[in-house]
């Protein structure tokens, strides 16, 4: 029996990737179940740094300081959303034993694979811009260093976390992994500063028809969904899935299934909670200002924390600010790496591929703030919403064209009624980006 951690003779050679993110992980040979189900953990917790960066601050911050609890049901159904979408990945990686960029190289057309190759890098780019600018405004909440100064702190972080020792393939994951329970423990902290009613709290979580009838809300409520699904966690987790994969039988494989399963669906249910959390600790301390005036940003909210709640709120949500900020820019890079490899075959060296992103984002980031200072960071972080916007439609529908394939699928093969499901959720989804896209731009 072949399980994926014990690598078989003449099974595909995994790549190198970001420290090891591509290779195969290994561990002892024939462990217990207890150390098979460890294995499998990380994915989905690497995948939810995602679903809790500084573009999802931003969008749980304006609906929470305008609408109190009411757009909670939003943050819930996003995350049920992202578990169905990325639950999807682990199955397409388990049945075909390749990554997602991987396989649409091999089963699409030249010419079409390059071109959601070209789109997706610029994902990255999107992606990578809009941490970097969340991790500089935290440095220059906790420290007071210039925005101009922490984009290039925080790519140096970067380049520091994906150049550490091996720690059997799994350094970055356990970095990222540290930094997520550090933003899990401050808003926890938050929401026992904030005491909002556990009455409201649940309420929210309901949806109701205001919802859909006031534009405003409607507008938050599609931010919060676009914001939590980014086309660079599809392509990060199945890199990751991969990595877990030597050359296991398919039975072995649908085990691998429900316990990488579970890991995402805890991942993501924390993540949930963490953006639930944002949100109401903005109801809490900001709906009363947002009544007189615009929602605050990310740095409104931090001058405004101590005069709302106090308890050194505001010093918590900077530190949870940057571990955000700097774990999801890390996974970016992870993400960048995945890419290549899987559309070019290039088997880059993590820093140098770091190298890459860092300076696609980098230039215009420094370009940009050195011309019309950190005000110009607001600007910055709409642009790379609205490119994660108009790509994300490039990533959703051929991987729904690939679960669709019934010979690729095998045994892991989805059911009627779920593949309609994630027909219906990729095309609303698909809309919702060009929509969100298009009023976004023209908000700017």
């Amino acid at each position: 029996m072949c399980f994926p951690w014990s690598r078989a003779k003449g099974s595909e050679p995994q790549s190198a990737g970001v420290s090891g993110v591509s290779a195969s992980i290994p561990t002892a040979e024939r462990p217990v179940a207890t150390r098979r189900f460890l294995t499998m953990l990380g994915p989905g917790f690497v995948v939810a740094v995602g679903y809790m960066d500084p573009g999802n601050w931003a969008t749980d911050i304006a609906a929470g300081s305008r609408f109190g609890f009411a757009l909670l049901a939003a943050v819930l159904m996003a995350s049920l959303a992202g578990i169905f979408l990325q639950t999807l990945i682990v199955r397409l990686t388990l049945a075909s034993g390749q990554d997602l960029a991987r396989l649409i190289r091999n089963r699409f057309p030249r010419p079409v694979a390059m071109t959601i190759w070209a789109v997706s890098e610029l994902a990255m780019i999107a992606t990578d811009l809009a941490e970097l600018l969340g991790s500089a405004i935290a440095l220059k909440l906790l420290f007071g260093v210039p925005m101009l100064a922490g984009v290039i702190v925080a790519a140096a972080i970067t380049f520091g976390i994906l150049a550490l020792p091996g720690a059997r393939g799994r350094a970055p994951e356990l970095v990222v992994g540290a930094l997520m329970l550090v933003v899990v423990a401050c808003f926890g902290w938050e929401l026992l500063i904030a005491k909002p009613d556990p009455g409201a709290l649940l309420a929210g979580m309901v949806p109701s028809l205001e919802m859909a009838r006031d534009p405003e809300m409607l507008y938050l409520s599609l931010g919060i969904v676009g914001a939590t699904v980014m086309p660079h966690n599809l392509f990060l987790h199945s890199g990751l899935v991969r990595a877990r994969l030597a050359d296991t039988p398919e039975p072995d494989r649908r085990t691998m299934a429900r316990w990488l399963t579970i890991d995402l669906t805890a991942a993501l249910a924390l993540a949930g909670l963490v953006n639930g959390a944002i949100l109401a600790v903005a109801a809490v301390a900001f709906q009363s200002v947002a009544a007189t005036g615009p929602a605050p940003g990310i740095e409104d909210a931090h001058a405004l924390l101590n005069t709302s709640i106090g308890g050194g709120a505001a010093l918590i949500f900077a530190v949870a600010l940057l571990a955000a900020g700097q774990s999801s820019t890390t996974t970016g890079t992870m993400a960048g790496q995945i890419v290549t490899e899987g559309f070019l075959d290039i088997r880059l060296p993590p820093l140098v591929r770091a190298a890459i992103t860092r300076s696609a984002a980098l230039i215009p980031a420094l370009a940009i703030l050195s011309g019309a200072g950190d005000e110009a960071a607001d600007g910055l972080l709409v642009l790379s919403q609205v490119v994660l916007a108009l790509t994300l439609p490039f990533i959703l529908l051929p991987m729904l064209l690939l679960l669709r394939d019934q010979r690729l699928m095998g045994g892991l093969a989805l059911g009627p009624l779920a593949l309609r499901f994630a027909s219906v959720l990729a095309l609303v989804l698909t809309g919702l980006s060009g929509w969100m896209a298009g009023t976004t731009a023209l908000a700017s």
